[in-house]
């Protein structure tokens, strides 16, 4: 028998009257419980927001993208295009053209972003399930098509239905001096609308286009773009593709991962996780604390027991070892309460997504979730380590008693 653990559950569990001590040990349980609970949950909560934001950015952007180290523009030839289409990996290459413009449609206007895409941008197959209204459309029969944002849509009261009202776009000419009054200082390419997508707010300017229109309003070269996007099989390792691709585009190029195009979001994401979860480790400390108080007045109250346990042979570690395992007790039980409800609650969340967003801009309705074996390690590890620590002074005061 662990007699150490026997007195231990004996002094928690077997009270017959309930004591100021007894209901401050319940407190101090229930606290490292709704912290654990908490912490498990705002990290999943995080993790969720992280993985929400990949697949937002997966229907739009390229798994890998190629673009100059200075400037915004350069020359793709046909040898470094058909040398990217053999890298292993590679599954579609499209040639980008884009830079900001100025749109017209009927009296309204407004700045848009025009992304210029080649005819095998169709086949990339990211904006079928963003497609609001109107076919994913470029080209047909000599005419011109686009794709515009909700944003845009909305901003200049765009009705893809409406074959007849161009959609124009206007770029300053390079050379001409700049104003409105000067027909001259912009190139202008009339488009129809072919349908509107909506993926998130931070796409909401963008026009997609043939590439050719774009080339013309930029005044672009023919084989000059502004990026190169590809598209990897599925199951390719992505960074010995990007070292591949490095290696075939040379130092006046760069390749980048769609998670390194969006680093700086990543690391804010992953920052505030950091300092959330440091201020709810606080409450699981602010718990212990309550563990040290609580097993610091049991010390006192069983001040007569110690003796006795002297008495009959008992050592000092055997004494530290009862108060350790008093504190585990009270400390592991909300712990594991907490780390089960908190798991629980996530998997609903998951599941039924119970709590709703409330964003009308937001692709999602309910707060994403995703729970990550490492964060539960964390959260349990740490219940641990403050337990052992708090547990320690009022143990140790009682293998001192005499």
């Amino acid at each position: 028998m662990n007699l150490p653990a026997w007195i231990a559950r004996r002094y928690f569990f077997s009270r017959k009257k309930r004591s100021f001590i007894s209901w401050l040990s319940i407190l101090s349980m229930l606290g490292v419980g709704v912290g654990t609970m908490a912490l498990v949950v705002v990290l999943s909560v995080f993790n969720g927001m992280e993985e929400l934001n990949r697949q937002i950015f997966k229907t739009f952007e390229s798994d890998m993208t190629v673009a100059p180290k200075q400037g915004k523009r350069f020359m793709a030839s046909p040898t470094l295009l058909a040398q990217l289409r053999a890298t292993p990996g590679v599954s579609l290459l499209t040639t980008i053209a884009q830079d900001n413009a100025l749109a017209r449609y009927g009296n309204a206007q407004t700045v848009i972003r025009l992304k210029g895409v080649d005819d095998n941008y169709v086949q990339r197959q990211q904006l079928d399930s963003a497609m609001l209204e109107g076919k994913l459309l470029f080209r047909r029969n000599g005419v011109n098509y686009a794709i515009v944002a909700d944003g845009v849509r909305n901003d200049l009261t765009i009705s893809p239905v409406d074959i007849l009202t161009p959609l124009e776009i206007l770029y300053p000419e390079s050379g001409q001096t700049l104003s409105v009054l000067n027909p001259d200082a912009f190139n202008r390419e009339a488009l129809t609308v072919a349908g509107v997508f909506f993926i998130e707010s931070k796409y909401d300017n963008f026009v997609l286009a043939p590439i050719s229109v774009a080339r013309a309003l930029f005044g672009y070269k023919p084989n000059e773009v502004t990026s190169l996007e590809i598209q990897l099989r599925p199951g390719t390792n992505e960074e010995k593709a990007r070292q591949a691709l490095q290696e075939v585009v040379g130092k006046d190029l760069v390749v980048q991962s769609r998670d390194d195009l969006n680093v700086d979001l990543y690391r804010a994401i992953r920052v505030e996780k950091l300092f959330v979860a440091l201020t709810l480790s606080f409450i699981i400390l602010v718990a212990s604390i309550n563990i040290f108080f609580s097993l610091s007045m049991l010390v006192i109250e069983k001040k007569a027991d110690i003796r006795i346990l002297y008495a009959l042979g008992a050592t000092r570690q055997m004494v530290r070892r009862i108060f350790l395992t008093e504190g585990a007790i009270i400390a592991l039980t909300g712990a594991l309460a907490g780390l089960v409800l908190g798991v629980v609650i996530c998997l609903a969340q998951e599941s039924y997504g119970f709590i709703r967003m409330g964003m009308a801009s937001s692709i999602v309705d309910a707060y994403p979730v995703r729970l990550d074996a490492s964060d539960i390690v964390m959260t349990g590890l740490l219940s641990i380590v403050v337990t052992v620590l708090t547990s320690w002074f009022p143990a140790q005061r009682a293998a001192n008693t005499l």
